[in-house]
């Protein structure tokens, strides 16, 4: 008999018939079955969180500025005031400043044009142009195709490969140490 007819006998029979039901009340009771525990989950390990990557200890931003200070003392040009200095002196500084700028720049970020158009030759501008690769200046409207000039070819960085700092918590915020010539 299955476990299908088991369980109407059994209903039918509590139903109807004292001694069965008395029985059954006396077989469930037992104390082997109350003894019995019920089966205890399984353990679930929750699943590991993910770990968040330590925070650096500094901006690479900082780090772009501390190069270009090194290798182009860009920092000490900028912040320096040109009032007392004539053009021809600015200019021969300025040279050699954007010499070392440029190296900088070219190793780091091997910078490309966005568009491979010359300045100022016609250009067609599509729908499925980017806002971030061609930023529309004039008389913009919102169908397209638009047709203009370009003005600027843009910049893009074709790899980025800033050195990592290394140095303590507390140097994190210096960019350029101070020079003490010593005598």
């Amino acid at each position: 008999m299955g476990r299908i007819g088991l369980a109407f006998q059994t209903f039918f029979g509590i139903l109807f018939s004292q001694e069965v039901a008395d029985r059954i009340a006396n077989a469930t009771k037992s104390p082997a079955i109350e003894a019995q525990e019920a089966p205890k989950p399984a353990a679930v390990e929750p699943p590991p969180k993910p770990v968040a990557p330590p925070k650096p200890l500094r901006s690479d931003a900082l780090t772009l500025l501390e190069v270009m200070q090194r290798e182009a003392r860009f920092l000490d040009f900028v912040q320096e005031s040109l009032d007392d200095y004539d053009d021809s002196q600015v200019g021969a500084a300025v040279r050699e400043i954007h010499r070392g700028c440029h190296d900088v720049l070219g190793r780091l970020f091997e910078l490309r044009p966005v568009l491979d158009v010359e300045e100022g030759a016609s250009f067609e501008v599509t729908a499925n142009h980017s806002a971030a690769r061609v930023r529309l200046t004039g008389r913009v409207r919102d169908e397209r195709p638009l047709s203009g000039q370009v003005m600027h070819s843009g910049w893009r960085a074709s790899k980025c490969e800033l050195p990592s700092w290394t140095g303590a918590k507390e140097d994190s915020q210096v960019i350029a140490p101070a020079e003490v010539e010593v005598s």
